[in-house]
């Protein structure tokens, strides 16, 4: 029996050492098993809070839980809203800090107990994850992180601004982000398309700036949420890239970059412009460039033939001329954008360089230098040869040469050389400025000369030989023979055949009783002038047929 009683009491003793009562508690004991590596705030007395708790007993047992109602407890503290040791124990914690509070019966529900689930005289153990501190005291917190190193403007009241986003709760927590959307945000600011705490944190910021602006709940979704991802009385951190910014009132704004050092004419409404360009967004994003493909954007200007803000833009520049065109949304793509680069509500930028204008209405512009003796002057049917340089408005090189072989009229060259080059004797120089519609018109030269192109010509002449009246291609420098038909038939058969017409033609040039005109193929005008006598094209001519251009009713190229 005694052997059994001490085992007993052995066994007794062992249950009791393995399972103690609970020790009496003097104060709150705090035990953190998770702190974060950043506290930016503390819990303070009269702050509120949202936490997560799981309520147990010193044994483990739960009685209650916040996770089982899927929602935080949400409570001021140090205003006798909670239990005194919880009041106590929570002053202190930083967000996403978790502690396990221990708090003794006294500081709890005392003697009373509280309902069927908590005894008289309980120690409690409360499980804690705190996720968001706030005050009534509480402004719009703004910690800007990047600045751009330029900021002309920055948002005002009224101002209509694109940006990104991601929206978290004070713990960390993904709400929203206008990058998964791949979207910006865009809306008017100041004026209650926000919520007020947005309204306020966006005031002041640049395009390319970054800032983290933090909402106390009554400056954001307040006490009831959005309904769905922000839980009531939620803080709200908003981590904001400004991308663009305009005010409906705005006009275009023109920063001139670079000036020709010679500007002789400016562009007006009407004229038709080559210009190459580089665009972007507000942000710097690129969405468009001329000079990727290599070819002028070429149009009318104040027509509507582009957007309003560029009409507006490309007014009033020189050849030459860079310049910087800021254009806001109203006066480009407006609400809708392109669909594809340019976002709705997007002001544009254009970086632009004037290669050439010019009006349909434009003449051949010349300035001359002429020789001290000037006195034979160029005029139609005559042979003129001439040096000439070429180049685009811009400079650039488009050809030259030795010396260039034409007659006048003939249209052996483009119209508006033709008109350059009237009037000029040997020894002259001219710059000849001539416009597309007298040069090369819409399509150019492939390769060579740009579609719609003024082109820029600086000519020498260098040797002049009179033409022939007009309509002549051979005329008599003394009276005419009136044996011409019988001189010409050598063999007297009374008829002339090609070759002996040729062979009398090139005598009579040689000899100097008469002239070809200059600058065409002799063999050619020769074989025309017989063609033209020989009526009945037998391959002869007859007496009969045979005719001076003097007894011609009409003209034709012929004796």
């Amino acid at each position: 029996v005694n052997i059994i009683y001490m085992i007993l009491l052995a066994f007794l003793v062992t249950f009791v050492a393995c399972n103690p009562p609970p020790l009496p508690l003097d104060d709150i004991v705090i035990e953190k098993t998770f702190t974060p590596d950043r506290c930016d705030r503390m819990v303070k007395s009269g702050d509120f809070v949202r936490y997560h708790y799981i309520g147990m007993f010193p044994d483990g047992k739960k009685f209650d839980s916040s996770y089982d109602r899927s929602t935080t407890y949400n409570v001021f503290v140090g205003q006798k809203q909670l239990i005194a040791g919880m009041d106590k124990a929570l002053v202190g914690m930083c967000v996403n800090e978790r502690w396990m509070i221990k708090i003794p019966p006294q500081l709890a529900y005392g003697k009373d107990g509280h309902g069927d689930n908590i005894p008289a005289d309980s120690i409690l153990h409360f499980d804690v994850l705190m996720l968001d501190i706030w005050n009534t005291e509480d402004k719009v917190q703004i910690k800007t992180y990047h600045k751009p190193e330029s900021c002309g403007r920055t948002v005002q009241v009224s101002d209509y601004i694109r940006y990104h986003y991601n929206g978290t709760l004070l713990d960390g927590t993904l709400f929203d982000s206008s990058h998964t959307r791949m979207r910006t945000y865009d809306t008017y600011v100041g004026i209650g398309w926000l919520i007020a705490g947005m309204d306020q944190g966006l005031l002041e910021m640049c395009v390319g700036e970054k800032r983290i602006i933090t909402l106390p709940p009554f400056l954001g979704y307040g006490e009831n949420g959005d309904g769905s991802d922000i839980p009531a009385q939620a803080s709200l951190v908003f981590d904001v890239v400004l991308l663009d910014l305009h005010n409906p009132k705005d006009e275009i704004t023109v920063e001139v970059q670079s000036l020709p050092d010679h500007c002789p004419r400016k562009s007006v409404v009407g004229d038709f412009m080559r210009y190459h360009y580089n665009g972007s967004l507000l942000d710097g994003t690129f969405f468009d460039s001329s000079y990727s493909r290599n070819r002028t954007y070429d149009t009318y200007i104040g027509k509507g033939y582009v957007i309003a803000g560029m009409d507006q833009g490309l007014l009033g520049v020189c050849i030459g001329e860079h310049r910087r065109i800021v254009i806001p949304p109203h006066l480009a793509y407006g609400e809708e954008g392109t669909g594809t680069k340019i976002p709705g509500s997007a002001v544009l930028v254009f970086v632009v360089h004037i290669i050439d204008f010019h009006n349909p209405s434009d003449t051949v512009e010349i300035t001359s230098v002429k020789p001290e003796n000037c006195s034979n002057n160029t005029k139609r049917g005559d042979f003129v040869k001439y040096h000439y340089n070429a180049t685009l408005m811009d400079g650039t090189y488009i050809g030259s040469t030795c010396t260039y072989d034409v007659v006048l009229g003939a249209g052996q060259v483009v119209i508006g050389m033709e008109q350059g080059l009237i009037g000029m004797c040997v020894g002259e120089k001219r710059k000849l400025v001539i416009p597309p519609h007298l040069a090369y018109g819409e399509r150019g030269v492939d390769g060579e000369v740009p579609g719609s192109a003024v082109l820029v010509f600086d000519v020498e002449l260098v040797d002049l030989e009179e033409g022939l009246p007009e309509g002549y291609m051979f005329v008599w420098n003394s009276d005419v023979t009136p044996n011409l038909f019988s001189e010409m038939d050598k063999n007297k058969d009374a008829q002339v055949d090609a070759t002996e017409f040729s062979d009398y033609i090139f005598q009579q040039v040689k000899e100097g009783k008469g002239r070809l005109a200059p600058g065409f193929d002799p063999q050619r005008i020769i074989e025309n002038m017989y063609d033209n006598q020989d009526r009945n094209k037998d391959g002869r001519i007859t007496e009969d047929e045979f005719k001076l251009k003097a007894d011609e009713a009409a003209a034709h190229d012929e004796l």
